[in-house]
């Protein structure tokens, strides 16, 4: 048995699921996550109020 892990953009899972089926893997465990790099977040404003997302998909 082999742990793979991978962190990939969402329009790309499908190709990665069918590469990987290709090759024998016969099954996973997709989670999402978020996070931020070189961008830090930026700020929305709902309805009148200001917020700060840090985290992005």
């Amino acid at each position: 048995m082999k742990k793979i892990d991978a962190i990939i953009k969402p329009f790309k899972l499908e190709d990665v699921k069918e590469a990987l089926a290709a090759v024998g893997v016969e099954g996973m465990t997709v989670t999402e996550v978020k996070g931020f790099g070189r961008q830090k977040g930026h700020t929305e404003i709902y309805r009148g109020s200001e917020y700060t997302v840090d985290f992005l998909p």
